[in-house]
């Protein structure tokens, strides 16, 4: 098994140009292998030593412009919980002390499950734990963050409620999130869908740009990016991704085909990947990935030691030769049901787990 793996990996105002003013009183109150990749042959640092300031291999995310480092971080893991504040934000100030230009979060991560209440009622921990440093660095990251209600309203409301949370008055990409089944689809694009609110706040510049995400079905993404001009789309990948449903055949291409920017996740599968006689290093699993043609991988950590662990291996990439690529999927294939267990179950009588706190 392995050891010290990273864990995987969130009154009604008609008047639109209000919600912009809204958020900022709120406010004052608070791919390709574009670059070489650096330190090619040479041994990763110990993930306790400090990491020596070399140039850091980043990739185009699409058409955004933006040029994120090849490995970025998850909100989840340690940062969407409670009684993690302490390391959480010591988590986040390294990764930006270490160059990491892409933080991912989401309005359900770390959310309270409570059914009586409206989403936007209820504040998550990623977000507020995020919040807390964007305060002060905001404009040193890329900064992307997702809505899971899939109406106009509650989206925009969603939206208000993430822009107070991360204390910042627009987010760089606002992504529609784990969108799962074609009835989920047809709400979104239907009358009174999010993408309606999508398209507002954008032209309001209250985010930048636009994304869809999902582990569930990659059929249902296919639907979905074909529908609307996504600038980005967030998927799992990794090392079994081959075995079952797979995104990296029926989606990632589809996805590379019209530029946009790809960001990978699961890469461990919150490390069920991990399992003797199959995959059983951080560094083939995210090399896996990162050999793909993807902008960039996020990955949520426990510790800050996982997180220099990983900034070491992504730093020290190079792409894996086919051979390399067939081993490790090969290993993967000793454990498909704990590699993929966040996709759609194989069997309709199978039940779902739900690790994005969206029930």
């Amino acid at each position: 098994m392995r050891v010290n793996a990273p864990a995987m990996e969130s009154c009604t105002m008609t008047d639109e140009l209000s919600r912009r003013d809204f958020v900022k009183i709120g406010l004052a109150g608070a791919a390709g292998l574009a670059a070489a990749p650096a330190g090619a042959g040479a041994t990763p640092p110990s993930p306790l030593a400090p990491l020596a300031p070399l140039a850091l291999p980043t990739r185009a995310l699409g058409r955004t412009g933006h040029r994120p480092f090849i490995f970025s971080l998850g909100g989840q893991a340690s940062i969407e919980q409670a009684d993690k504040h302490d390391v959480s934000i010591e988590i986040i100030n390294r990764a930006i002390d270490l160059g990491v230009n892409y933080i991912d979060t989401a309005a359900a991560y770390g959310r309270p499950r409570d059914a009586t209440k409206q989403r936007w009622e209820l504040d998550g921990i990623s977000q507020t734990f995020v919040g807390e440093v964007m305060a002060t660095r905001r404009k040193e990251v890329f900064l992307a963050s997702k809505v899971d209600d899939r109406t106009k309203d509650g989206g925009l409301r969603q939206l208000e409620q993430s822009l107070r949370l991360l204390h910042t008055d627009h987010l760089d990409l606002w992504q529609i999130h784990n969108v799962q089944s074609d009835a989920q689809l047809e709400q979104i694009f239907g009358p009174g869908g999010v993408i309606e609110a999508m398209q507002s706040a954008r032209d309001q510049k209250m985010v930048r740009y636009l994304g869809v995400t999902g582990h569930f079905d990659p059929a249902v993404l296919a639907k979905a990016i074909d529908r609307f001009p996504f600038d980005t789309i967030l998927m799992a990948l990794n090392a079994a991704d081959t075995h079952r449903l797979p995104f990296t055949q029926e989606l990632l291409p589809l996805a590379n085909s019209k530029n946009m920017g790809v960001i990978g996740m699961k890469i461990p599968a919150r490390d069920r990947l991990f399992k003797d006689g199959a995959v059983t290093t951080m560094k083939d699993a995210m090399s896996y990935v990162l050999t793909l043609p993807v902008s960039t991988v996020i990955i949520g950590c426990k510790t800050v030691a996982q997180l220099e662990e990983n900034v070491a291996i992504a730093k020290n990439f190079t792409p894996l030769p086919a051979a390399e690529m067939a081993r490790i999927a090969g290993l993967a294939g000793n454990n498909v049901a704990d590699g993929t267990w966040f996709k759609k179950p194989p069997t309709p009588a199978g039940a779902s787990e739900d690790d994005q706190n969206m029930e």
